[in-house]
This record gives C-alpha cells, sequence and structure tokens, in this order.
C-alpha cells in the first residue's frame, strides 16, 4: 500500500510540475503584467512601476537626427558697423573730438541656410544697420555675405553667400505643431558655435508688447528651449529635421535666458522670404482696421458665446475692409474660413498674403454672423506690386505706419503716421527718427502712409512737416520755396 501512495505521490508531483512549466512557458514568457484581484498593494505599485518604465522606454524622443541634420545648416553671423557717440558736453570737454567721434562697433547673431545656392534667412535686428556682415559655416569657412532685403516689420532679414553645394534646413510647417511637441533650437549664443537646446512648444500666436513700439507682425511660437543672446536668427526644427520657425526673442529681466523664448512662424518666414527674393520688398497685404482682441465687455455688447475673435476699433479709409461693408465694432472670428480667436492669429493669417489676394471675413454684428469676400490691399491703397525703394510707401528714405487708436488718444489727435524706419535720404538728413510721428505734411493732415508720398508729389516737393518728437513735443520744420 506504502508503494502505491508513494507512485501515486510522485505521479502527482511530476503532473504538477508539467502543469507548472506550460503555465510559465505560456503566460510569463509575454511582456505583460497580470494583477490578480487579491494582489497586495506593494505588488499592484510595482506593476505599475514596471509598465511606466516600459512605456518610456518606447516613447522615448530621440533628438540625435534632428541636430545631425540641422547643426550644419544653421551659420554664425558677424556685423561691423560705425557708431556715433549721443552728444554729451563733459564728456567732450574732457576728452575732445575723439569722444565724439565714430566707433567701429561689433554684432553677432546665427542664420539659416535655406538653398544650396546660399541664401541664408536671418533676423532683421541682426544685420539692420551693419555696414558689413560676414558668415562663418559650420566647417569654419568664412564668407562676405549681401543683404539682398530686410523686413522690419516680421523682424526677417535675407543675405547671400557666393557658395554652392551647400547643407540647408528644409521648411516645415508651423500651422501643424501641436501644444508639447519637441523642438529643438540651433543657433551660436555667446559666440558659442553649434550650440542645440531642446524644449517643447509652450503656446502658438503669441503677441507681445516690443519695446520701441513699432508695428510688427506679432505671432509667435512660444517655446522653453534656452536661447541667449546670439540665438537671434537661428532655426527652431522639429523632431524630422525640418524649419518651423526662426528664433528671434527672448522675455528675460537680465538678457539671458528666462524659461520663455519666441520664434517666428515658418509660414511668415517662407512668404517674407519669398518676397525679398523676387521684388526685394515685401509685398504686404492689408485688410484696412486697427483691431484689438475681444474682452468680456464686448462679447457682452456683441451678444457673443465665447470670450474670443478680433474687435475692429476703427476702418481705413478706402481700405478693404471699407469696401466689403465692415465696420467699427465689428468681431471679426474667421478669416478664409479659419477660426481667428485673438489679432496675432489674424495677422498669422493675413501675413500670408500678397495684395490682390482674395479670401472671406466673417465677423458678428449685433449678434448676427455674416461673411464677406474681400480683396487685400497694399499701403498705397491698391493691389499693385510693391517695388523696391517705395516699400511701405518709403519717401525721402523713410517708411511709415498709420497710427493706433491708443497712441492717438495719448497724442490727443484723430490722424498721423509713425515714422518705422530711416535710411539714407532728406528726412535723415533733417533729423527724423523712428518713432517720430507725421502728422502733417505742406499744410495737409496725414491719415495714412499713402499720404506722405501723395502731398510730397511723390517726394518731389517738400515746404512744411508738423510731428511729435520722441519726448512727446511738437515741432514743425519749415523749408521754404
Amino acid at each position: 500500500m506504502k508503494g502505491k501512495y508513494l507512485l501515486g505521490g510522485l505521479f502527482m508531483a511530476l503532473l504538477g510540475a508539467t502543469i507548472a512549466l506550460f503555465a510559465y512557458t505560456r503566460i510569463m514568457g509575454k511582456p505583460s503584467v497580470v494583477i490578480s484581484k487579491d494582489s497586495s498593494s506593494v505588488e499592484v505599485q510595482g506593476a505599475k512601476a514596471f509598465l511606466t518604465s516600459m512605456q518610456m522606454q518606447e516613447g522615448q524622443i530621440d533628438f540625435t537626427y534632428a541636430a545631425e541634420q540641422t547643426v550644419h545648416g544653421v551659420v554664425h553671423v558677424h556685423t561691423k558697423a560705425m557708431m556715433g557717440q549721443p552728444d554729451n558736453p563733459i564728456m567732450e570737454w574732457f576728452y575732445g573730438d575723439r569722444y565724439s567721434r565714430p566707433r567701429e562697433v561689433s554684432g553677432y547673431g546665427s542664420g539659416v541656410i535655406i538653398s544650396g545656392d546660399g541664401y541664408i534667412i536671418t533676423n532683421n535686428h541682426v544685420v539692420e544697420n551693419a555696414e558689413s556682415v560676414d558668415v562663418t559655416l559650420n566647417d569654419k569657412r568664412t564668407f562676405t555675405a549681401q543683404v539682398i532685403g530686410r523686413d522690419p516689420s516680421s523682424d526677417i532679414a535675407l543675405i547671400k553667400i557666393k557658395a554652392d553645394n551647400l547643407p540647408y534646413i528644409k521648411y516645415g510647417n508651423s500651422e501643424q505643431l501641436r501644444l508639447g511637441e519637441w523642438v529643438l533650437a540651433v543657433g551660436n549664443p555667446f559666440n558659442l558655435t553649434s550650440t542645440v537646446t531642446a524644449g517643447i512648444i509652450s503656446a502658438k500666436g503669441r503677441s507681445f508688447t516690443l519695446p520701441d513700439g513699432t508695428y510688427r507682425i506679432e505671432s509667435f511660437i512660444q517655446t522653453d528651449a534656452a536661447l541667449n543672446m546670439g540665438n537671434s536668427g537661428g532655426a527652431l526644427v522639429n523632431t524630422k529635421g525640418l524649419l518651423v520657425g526662426i528664433t528671434s526673442a527672448i522675455i528675460s529681466p537680465n538678457g539671458a535666458y528666462a524659461g520663455n523664448s519666441f520664434a517666428i512662424p515658418v509660414t511668415i518666414v517662407k512668404k517674407v522670404v519669398d518676397d525679398l527674393k523676387e521684388f526685394g520688398e515685401v509685398q504686404r497685404a492689408l485688410i484696412g482696421v486697427n483691431i484689438r482682441d475681444v474682452v468680456s465687455d464686448d462679447a457682452d455688447k456683441q451678444k457673443l458665446s465665447q470670450i474670443k475673435g478680433v474687435l475692429v476699433t476703427g476702418i481705413i479709409e478706402d481700405g478693404s475692409a471699407e469696401a466689403a461693408g465692415l465696420k467699427e465694432n465689428d468681431v471679426i472670428v474667421k478669416f478664409d474660413g479659419l477660426d481667428v480667436s485673438t489679432t496675432s492669429e489674424l495677422q498669422e493669417q493675413v501675413g500670408k498674403r500678397r495684395p490682390g489676394d482674395k479670401a472671406t471675413v466673417t465677423y458678428i454684428r449685433n449678434g448676427k454672423e455674416t461673411t464677406v469676400p474681400i480683396i487685400m490691399k497694399n499701403v498705397a491703397g491698391n493691389t499693385g506690386v510693391v517695388t523696391a525703394g517705395m516699400g511701405e510707401n518709403a519717401v525721402y528714405g523713410a517708411k511709415f505706419e498709420t497710427l493706433g487708436p491708443d497712441d492717438m488718444r495719448s497724442l490727443n489727435v484723430d490722424y498721423g503716421v509713425r515714422v518705422t524706419e530711416v535710411n539714407d535720404g532728406k528726412f535723415k538728413d533733417y533729423g527724423i527718427k523712428r518713432g517720430y510721428v507725421i502728422l502733417s505734411v505742406n499744410g495737409k493732415k496725414v491719415k495714412k502712409p499713402s499720404d506722405v508720398r501723395q502731398f510730397t508729389n511723390n517726394g518731389s516737393t517738400l515746404k512744411s512737416i508738423a510731428l511729435v518728437q520722441s519726448d512727446g513735443s511738437f515741432l514743425t520744420i519749415q523749408f521754404g520755396n
């Protein structure tokens, strides 16, 4: 009997071992975690940690491809300019004319090669006052660059070097970027060449007040990728190594990276660059309105379901909006079928168009939504091409923009244009500077930029100018016959 029980026990043991081995190979061999209902809390926590670890490994972002694809397409931009010293009688008494003598000033930034034949994008503020521009490639070759064109409104400049077969970065699509998406910033901060930093998309369509108060297209990509002095004009690329923005600015209390960086969307960049290459001037489309973001009071008055949209605060005379029937206090909610919740979003959409382009504007007036067709015009109030030298109705070397409602209230006027740029010409010789406000020319009130050209007979007649200087003082200049 003992033998029977012994054999039976041995059989049961072998059977149990076989079942255990079968279960192990069929279940434990698979990459899964099974948690029974009566598992302890320690076992559950361990299983969660295991799963999280596996997910992190499988979803890890590899930046090496994007970095290797783009680092050779970003260049170091060096500039030189002769700058005069501000008037200072005390310093001149001590140092004589040595103090006021012009001195050479050097600057630096970054640039992005966009074609194998040497076209390079950088920021306008990098090359704005430069008398010479040199470019150093990642392979340490240095070239003298030619400035093809500049656009202060978008802070984009196009330069070119004489070279062939250069590595370049291809355009991506900034409109497809999503919040939280990883991006890389490639540039030359503090003269440290070929620097790559990583971050995520923190916000899109961001706008902020620029210190000089001039008109700008403000629809920035915000990221937390580290940018510092010298990154200006560098590349913001996605993980595929495609260009999605040109790094341009940071918000910082001390001039160094403080967590917020900004780039110009490539959809705007590409349009500006194409215009500069083809025309030498940006073909800027305007719809002829003064605008601001909708606030809660506006939403109540206009019977809006949400606090979003763009409030029309003024209609430019003879502009596209006036022709389409828009009025002050209308709320624009769509442009060409795309929702626009803020002024920056509207600016970005309009900024991609040229004068003569057709689109639709959807607005709300007294709670009723209406869509109208619109043909966009240039700053001269027509749909023609703006050629080099007459960009933004340049007259006597200066360019202008229409005053906004806040500016008019602060000056207690209802007309005027601000000087946005001063190059060589009669206005520069007379001491007129960027930021000055022109109120009248030859005794006629100036309401829009094209008036300056019109009232001076295309720059042939100038007898008087009434203006407001940067310190707020009013000045009238008489030039005689």
